[in-house]
C-alpha cells in the first residue's frame, strides 16, 4: 500500500439547496511533505467543525480502489481530492477496514475511528443533489482516523496495516448502523466497544438508550 496523493482545501463558496455556504471540502494535491497533527494536515481548513476535524477525524482517507468503482459507475476519470480526502491511498478497499485498526504512513500513526457519512455539501461537490444516496447505497466511504503519532507525509510513502489492530466492526458495518432507526442492544454494544470517534458514540448511545 502506497501514498498516491496528499490534499488539503482552502475555504471555497458552495450552493447548497438554496444556502450558500463556505466548505473546506474543495481539496486540491499537494507537493512535497506536509506535516501531520493530532488536529490533520498543515494548511487544511475544516469550516463546519460541528460535523467533521477535530482529534478523532483529523485524517479523511480514501482508497485507489474505492476512485475506480465510481469511475467506472459514473464513466469518468474523478481527480483526487473530490471526495474531501487528506490522503488517497492504493491498495485496499474502505468497507472492509475496521474500527480501531492501526496504519502506519512514513512516519505518522493513524487509528482508523469512523466511515464518512455523506451530505448535501458532497452533493454540492459532485454538482449532484443525488449524489449522496448514491454514495450510501455504495457502500464505500473512506474513513476518518485520529492521529497516535505526528510526522511529515508525502506521494510515496508506504503504507503499512499495524499487527493486532484488526478486530473492531468494519467501517461498513458503522457506516450501516449509522442509518439505522433501530439495532439490537447486542449489536449496539459490539459497535460501542470499538475506539469510535466521539460524533459516531454519542449517535449509537442515544440508540442504546432505546434499544
Amino acid at each position: 500500500m502506497r501514498v498516491l496523493s496528499v490534499h488539503v482545501g482552502q475555504p471555497t463558496a458552495a450552493q447548497v439547496g438554496p444556502k450558500s455556504i463556505v466548505t473546506g471540502i474543495c481539496k486540491r494535491p499537494v507537493p512535497g511533505r506536509v506535516r501531520v497533527t493530532v488536529e490533520g494536515l498543515d494548511g487544511d481548513h475544516v469550516m463546519n467543525r460541528k460535523y467533521h476535524g477535530g482529534p478523532d477525524q483529523a485524517v479523511y482517507v480514501y482508497t485507489r480502489e474505492d476512485y475506480g468503482f465510481w469511475n467506472s459507475t459514473l464513466g469518468v476519470t474523478l481527480d483526487p481530492g473530490i471526495f474531501g480526502e487528506n490522503l488517497l491511498v492504493g491498495g485496499l478497499e474502505s468497507a472492509g477496514v475496521r474500527i480501531g485498526e492501526r496504519f502506519r504512513v512514513g512516519p505518522v500513526l493513524l487509528e482508523v475511528t469512523a466511515p464518512r457519512i455523506p451530505c448535501a455539501t458532497l452533493g454540492a461537490r459532485m454538482e449532484d443533489p443525488g449524489f449522496v444516496k448514491r454514495f450510501r447505497e455504495a457502500r464505500r466511504p473512506g474513513f476518518y482516523t485520529r492521529v497516535l503519532e505526528g510526522g511529515d507525509v508525502g506521494e510515496g510513502d508506504g503504507v503499512t496495516r499495524e499487527p493486532g489492530s484488526e478486530g473492531g466492526p468494519t467501517v461498513a458495518e458503522v457506516f450501516d448502523a449509522w442509518s439505522a432507526k433501530t439495532l439490537p442492544r447486542a449489536e449496539l454494544e459490539r459497535l460501542l466497544a470499538a475506539p469510535l470517534a466521539i460524533r459516531f458514540r454519542q449517535g449509537l448511545e442515544k440508540l442504546l438508550a432505546t434499544a
